[in-house]
């Protein structure tokens, strides 16, 4: 099982496409589901597993973890099991029947425009770091990147004269996303006066760089951000995907149709846009309730 799993690895990277982040989680959930049919089947071969062994595991997990976990580690099971089919190495695909648990719905955390501006307010624009720090957060909020986009980025993805990046998202597509004045501001500030002094002697084409003058990881963006939205006063959970998510919200309430914002995004299918429109109009509710005087029934 060890060996195919390294095989099917290597089909979703250089046959199916998929990002990064895809492969890492499918292989780490098909890692778990191994051990498990190791430790309580003694299964060591993909021949040997049936339905019964499948729907243990599920069980398995059912108390442990939420319903849209489940459904991402049955999606991975299913993918690996119909690659198993294609490669001859199972009769026929097991998985062919399970049917995908619905996962209750949740509208991601989005930040007000008040709330961006004072985290943007909380960034020591003095320092090295300073300066990549508000790079960094007039990028992802002013762009909508995803996290991985925003540190993948590379020198010559910038085109700073034309307002514009090269972004390389999901599945190695690359699309072209408008830079913000205030981010294009923010980016020659961090390139001509901090990078350098990070980067020192290294070759390194990053364009977000670390203290050390290495590539910026996830975790140290998140670290960045978290306190930075702590010394703003922000309680609601923080992440990179925030601002995303923030970001297609506030396009979204000042009149952009979703077409667009789908390109922006870059959304594969318009569905996983459109639930922005379902946080537009739970904040038009909350701000109307807040601000119309027969909103609230009187106490």
């Amino acid at each position: 099982m060890k060996y195919i799993l390294k095989d099917y690895e290597y089909y979703l990277k250089k046959e199916k496409g998929s990002s990064k982040n895809t492969i890492s989680a499918y292989v780490r959930d098909l890692e778990q589901y191994r051990l498990f049919l190791e430790k309580y089947h003694q299964i060591k071969k993909p021949s040997h597993i049936q339905k019964k062994h499948i729907e243990g595991y599920l069980k398995s997990l059912d108390k442990r973890v939420s319903s849209k976990t489940i459904a991402r580690k049955l999606t991975a099971i299913k993918s690996f099991h119909h690659f198993l089919a294609l490669e001859k190495e199972v009769d026929i695909d097991i998985t062919k029947d399970f049917s995908t648990p619905k996962s209750s719905k949740t509208l991601p955390k989005v930040l007000s425009i008040d709330q961006v501006v004072s985290l943007l307010e909380q960034v020591d624009k003095d320092s090295d770091l300073g300066l990549r720090n508000k790079a960094l957060l007039e990028l992802i909020y002013g762009s909508g990147l995803r996290v991985s986009e925003l540190l993948d980025i590379q020198i010559e993805d910038i085109h700073l004269n034309q307002s514009y990046v090269i972004v390389h998202g999901k599945g190695s597509k690359e699309r072209m996303v408008p830079i913000s004045d205030m981010a294009n501001i923010a980016l020659r500030k961090y390139m001509a006066d901090a990078r350098p002094n990070l980067l020192k002697d290294r070759k390194i084409t990053h364009v977000f760089l670390n203290q050390n003058g290495q590539r910026l990881s996830r975790q140290g963006f998140f670290k960045v951000l978290k306190k930075l939205a702590l010394d703003a006063g922000i309680d609601s959970e923080c992440s990179p995907h925030t601002l995303r998510h923030s970001f297609a919200t506030h396009l979204l309430e000042n009149g952009m149709d979703l077409r667009t914002l789908q390109t922006l995004l870059g959304h594969e299918d318009i569905s996983t846009t459109q639930i922005y429109t379902h946080i537009s109009q739970k904040r038009i509710k909350e701000i109307y309730k807040k601000a119309h005087p027969r909103a609230k029934e009187e106490s």
